[in-house]
């Protein structure tokens, strides 16, 4: 770090006091460093790895007004509201800005009052704005998402082209380029427009290790994406398509089967798409199904799943996009559902599109890029970094498809392809994936009987076989290009030329079994969770929400995920334990602080909770699958045998000197291990009972639901123990 005089504040002071952070992330002080030495830079980190942080701390120990160039006026607000609530002096100038707002943001630019003035490209080059910047003496300039400026990106915005004006207009000035996602074509190319001086260029690891990503096939796509939501229930996601209308569709099937959903899209008046973004930031939706146009404008941390439903358009789209997820660093789920017809149809968009040669076959080398991702098998930690030229160290990430052997193996399936392939040609006329597969199955409905399809001499031919296999079998042979699959609102099958070579018996086809998608395990059990009391952590939520209503801020202003699991670990029970807490700075402590700890002390005192508890630290940042504990050892082994005799959790805490959570642990995988038959030690009869049959009812191995349907009333830590007993989890 620089030396700083006397008067300034140091990076460790001003951490503590706006943030309550006391270390930095990886390359964070290098970031820093570079920006109080007045030395230009290009910044790339990973989203969630705390790009803001490094613009944020230079003009807080400086004691100056930094200028930071932002995309989008949703951003700017979200990260203004996030500084402003934690004490820090920051405002932005926009468009949708009242007269009055703008009026008093220009006075407190007069006054310099801000350490950090957000705006958008086309206001900085504005004449009022650069005569500020020059009455101010601003020397640093902060470029979010960089890599707008170039073609090479996934994002490109003319607009970020006139940036390069700031080193003719500001010859002093240090240009600081921040993105979350470039390759060292787009970095380059983000150097050389900006025209930045013998840069230090700091990237970071392209990894996020708390993500879990998943390729699968598109099927039903209502369904498929109803049972990935279903793993997270209650719980914030992003669900991506490639149209508006997509995004429509999908949102309404979602919302009939209950699902707190919402669309959003570039087509939207302003006032709706401001609703529908609003409503996802003050948790009052849980849901989005969007175009790329819901995207850098998306300061929610606690994005617990991101869904494609269908391709992106190139590698750089899908980081930036499944980086929504898990910014709090808590674990996180990504999955893509993509067909054969996604990338017809982007070509067809693509073209559309028009632009330069040049342009377009950049664009054309991106799509084949995404699409050689879905198809590889390997491992997608791997296959992202070594995209964004780094290398990945481990050999199985335990946290992708591939790494769990997740993908579907293969068999031959030549007689089936040849059956289906033999039934598109007898129909003659041109139909969908369900209709051939009722015929080969021997249906007899309306619509085939009306036809006289029973007649053909391939009704029946593979009777017996579940409709919902076959119709997977039938899209293999889609993505296999022996089946062409229109691509419209009723689309239908036709043969291609490689058909012929299947029906002759030239050539043998492999097909797969179908994913299950039950397969794919919540995050439940995930090392984030270690010591956390879950009842608590869902009623901290509640007091988040009721605090940000009452200040008209989204949730996560107040405070973020990964410090509410924080407080229902170590439920402090004074602002002296509270301020501890990573996350809480000086203002949140004084602002915040009495509503939290009440909360925590009321709860733990009416269900028997230990506070101010001084468990080890578990890390923030967790991997998306830790690797399962081996059989019991040692103190375990110690601990079985006192539950044998009866002991209870507090008395054997104690004797073994283990945390309390460690040994609700340690009961747990005792009471699967051993399946006692009296646990009237550690629940009661009745208790068991409904406990055991709201589990039943609900199905899945998730505690939150059954907690729910209880209202709350009967205690996580008996729910797990019921359930485990019960085989349920």
């Amino acid at each position: 770090m620089p030396t700083l005089t006397p008067t300034q504040p140091s990076v460790q002071d001003v951490l503590l006091r706006y943030w309550g952070y006391d270390t930095l992330r990886p390359l964070q002080a290098e970031a820093i460093e570079a920006a109080l030495h007045h030395r230009d830079s290009l910044v790339v980190l990973p989203t969630g790895g705390g790009k803001s942080l490094c613009y944020a701390v230079p003009p807080a120990v400086a004691g100056r007004t930094d200028v930071v160039v932002s995309p989008l006026i949703a951003l700017m607000k979200d990260q203004v509201d996030g500084l402003t609530a934690c004490g820090y002096p920051a405002a932005a100038l926009h468009s949708g800005m009242t007269d009055e707002e703008r009026r008093v943001v220009e006075r407190g630019i007069a006054a310099g009052t801000y350490r950090l003035l957000f705006v958008a490209p086309e206001r900085l080059l504005t004449p009022w704005f650069l005569d500020q910047a020059k009455r101010l003496q601003v020397r640093t300039f902060a470029i979010d998402e960089a890599h707008c400026i170039s073609q090479w990106g996934h994002d490109f915005r003319p607009e970020y082209r006139r940036l390069a004006t700031i080193k003719t207009t500001f010859p002093g000035a240090a240009i600081h380029a921040y993105t979350a996602t470039a390759t060292e074509r787009v970095r380059a190319d983000i150097i050389a427009q900006l025209g930045l001086a013998d840069a230090e260029v700091l990237v970071g690891t392209f990894d996020r290790p708390n993500l879990q990503y998943r390729v699968l096939e598109r099927g039903d796509l209502n369904t498929q994406v109803v049972q990935v939501l279903q793993r997270h229930q209650g719980e914030a996601a992003i669900v991506y398509c490639i149209s508006r209308d997509d995004t429509e569709r999908l949102s309404a099937a979602l919302r009939a089967r209950g699902v707190r959903a919402a669309h959003y899209h570039a087509g939207m008046d302003t006032a709706a798409r401001s609703k529908t973004q609003e409503a996802f930031a003050a948790e009052k939706l849980d849901v989005v199904v969007a175009t790329v146009a819901f995207g850098m404008g998306i300061d929610r941390s606690n994005v617990r799943c991101v869904i494609h439903a269908a391709l992106p358009k190139s590698v750089e789209q899908y980081q930036q996009e499944t980086g929504r997820a898990g910014r709090d660093g808590l674990e996180a789920e990504c999955v893509l559902f993509t067909a054969p017809a996604d990338l017809a149809r982007w070509e067809r968009l693509l073209t559309m599109g028009g632009g330069d040669a040049a342009n377009l076959a950049a664009q054309r080398a991106l799509l084949r890029d995404m699409a050689g991702f879905t198809s590889s098998e390997r491992c997608r930690h791997a296959a992202l970094s070594g995209y964004f030229g780094q290398v990945y160290p481990l050999e199985n990430c335990g946290a992708c498809d591939v790494c769990l052997d997740e993908r579907p193996a293969g068999h031959d399936g030549t007689d089936l392809a040849r059956a289906v392939l033999q039934c598109v040609a007898s129909l003659r006329v041109p139909f969908g994936v369900t209709y051939v597969a009722e015929v080969l199955i021997g249906a007899r409905n309306k619509r085939i009987l009306e036809r006289g399809h029973e007649q053909l001499p391939e009704h029946g031919a593979l009777r017996g076989m579940p409709l919902a296999d076959l119709q997977h079998a039938i899209r293999q042979l889609v993505n296999q290009g022996l089946l062409r699959r229109t691509d419209d609102d009723r689309p239908v099958l036709t043969l291609t030329a490689a058909a012929q070579a299947v029906l002759s018996g030239d050539v043998s086809v492999t097909l797969s079994s179908p994913e299950n998608p039950a397969a794919a395990s919540a995050t439940d059990e995930e090392a984030g969770w270690i010591g956390v009391d879950r009842g608590l952590f869902a009623h901290l939520r509640g007091v988040r929400l009721a605090l940000a209503e009452e200040r008209s801020v989204p949730a996560f202003v107040i405070l973020g995920d990964a410090t509410l699991r924080e407080l229902a670990r170590l439920r402090p029970a004074t602002s002296a334990t509270l301020a501890k807490v990573r996350g809480i700075g000086e203002r949140k402590l004084a602002d915040l602080g009495p509503r939290f700890v009440a909360a925590i002390v009321a709860y733990s005192r009416e269900y028997g909770l230990s506070t101010d508890v001084t468990a080890p630290a578990v890390p923030v940042l967790v991997t998306a699958r830790p690797k399962p504990a081996g059989p019991a050892t040692g103190l375990k082994l110690d601990a079985y045998a006192m539950f044998d005799r009866g002991t209870g959790v507090e008395e054997v805490a104690q004797a073994t000197g283990r945390a309390l959570t460690t040994v609700e642990g340690y009961l747990e995988d005792y009471i699967a291990e051993r399946q006692p038959t009296d646990l009237s030690r550690w629940v009661d009869d009745l208790t068991y009972r409904r406990v055991e049959s709201a589990a039943r009812k609900l199905g899945g191995h998730q505690l939150k639901p059954v907690f729910e349907a209880l209202d709350g009333k009967v205690g996580y830590d008996a729910i797990r123990v019921v359930m485990r007993h019960c085989g349920l989890r």
